[in-house]
């Protein structure tokens, strides 16, 4: 008995599937060969020239305290976050020592004094006693050299008194102006020394944007006829505003090759402003004309860009360059020339047998 042959409706099977599929290969490329895919005719446009970078919000005035004593923080009175008034006891420093050297001062004074009242008697009794001729001239000279002397002693202990009394002001730390206490360097109990920074202050205003602008781009910055920083009210609305003043280092960054750019803001429109917050400058230097392209007409593949551009009945596929982006569109460095028709839909025109419709 023979067995029945099960490859042959398999066969079959395969064989109308695969018709199936040839049907509508042609059918789709029937449709594909009538496809119109809209066309733009380009044109140059006025456009604002210029970049925009990020930048960072800073406090104009900024400092950080140090100790100006050694010995011992005994307390630190504020923390990050805290507003402080000028004057106002930020931390003080062990003082027993500049204690003890006041008290010695103190009594190296005294001594000066006793000295100087003793000398001050002794020339007293000596021009007296010369006017009656019983002491010579130069032991008159001599009692007045000695008068001077303590004179000179008691001006030397007085200026010790006052500079024992300002090193034991040190030990008292003071905010040297009204602001918020940005960050703590040290704690209570860490050895202070001369130099060794405590803590940092900043005032709230006024406040500026720092940007660093690249060398390759300092000359059209430099030209640029408005600078303007991108700014968030309470409300969450953005607006650009203009800085007051501006300055700019005359050094470059040896490794970054930027050049630092400080703007400073008005005060009413920086209020919300926190120190460290990134901002954007646009460094605006006039209009001119360029040829811009939809960004949705662009092909982009890995680091290439192109655009299908008429040609004949159909595209050809065209590399461009591309520049700065605007609201227009985005601007063609190189590839492509005014007058010229690319395909809106680059998906589309890259398909068999598109041809371009009439331009809009």
């Amino acid at each position: 008995m023979t067995r029945p042959d099960l490859r042959r409706p398999v066969r079959a099977a395969i064989h109308r599937s695969l018709v199936w599929l040839a049907v509508l290969l042609v059918s789709a490329a029937a449709a594909q060969g009538h496809s119109q895919v809209p066309v733009i005719v380009l044109q140059t446009q006025a456009v604002g020239t210029g970049f925009e970078l990020d930048g960072v919000a800073q406090p104009v005035k900024q400092s950080t305290v140090s100790a100006q004593a050694i010995g011992r923080i005994a307390t630190l009175t504020v923390k990050a976050g805290d507003r402080v008034r000028s004057g106002q006891l930020l931390a003080t420093i062990d003082d027993r020592e500049a204690q003890a050297g006041v008290q010695r001062s103190q009594a190296q004074v005294a001594q000066a004094d006793a000295e100087l009242r003793n000398a001050r008697a002794h020339l007293g009794r000596t021009r007296e006693l010369q006017t009656q001729g019983y002491v010579s001239a130069a032991a008159l000279d001599s009692a007045d050299a000695q008068f001077k002397g303590a004179q000179a002693g008691r001006d030397q202990a007085g200026a010790g008194e006052r500079q024992s009394a300002l090193a034991q002001g040190f030990t008292r730390v003071s905010a040297p102006f009204d602001g918020w206490v940005l960050q703590t360097h040290a704690e209570a109990g860490d050895l202070a020394v001369a130099g060794k920074p405590l803590l940092t202050l900043y005032a709230p205003l006024p406040i500026r944007a720092v940007v660093q602008v690249p060398v390759s781009r300092s000359a059209l910055a430099r030209a640029s006829e408005v600078i303007e920083v991108l700014l968030q009210d309470s409300a969450g609305a953005t607006h650009w505003v203009r800085p007051v003043t501006r300055s700019i280092v005359p050094t470059a960054d040896p490794v970054s090759q930027t050049i630092e750019w400080r703007l400073e803001l008005p005060p009413e429109a920086a209020k919300s402003l926190l120190p460290g917050q990134h901002l954007r400058v646009r460094f605006s230097a006039g209009q001119t004309d360029r040829t811009l392209v939809p960004a949705a007409a662009i092909l982009r593949r890995g680091e290439l860009s192109a655009v299908y551009v008429v040609s004949g009945k159909g595209f050809a596929l065209r590399a461009v360059r591309l520049g700065a982006e605007h609201a227009q569109g985005i601007e063609v460095l190189s590839g492509l020339a005014a007058g010229e028709r690319i395909a809106v839909d680059p998906v589309k025109a890259g398909l068999a047998g598109a041809q371009p419709a009439a331009p809009q």
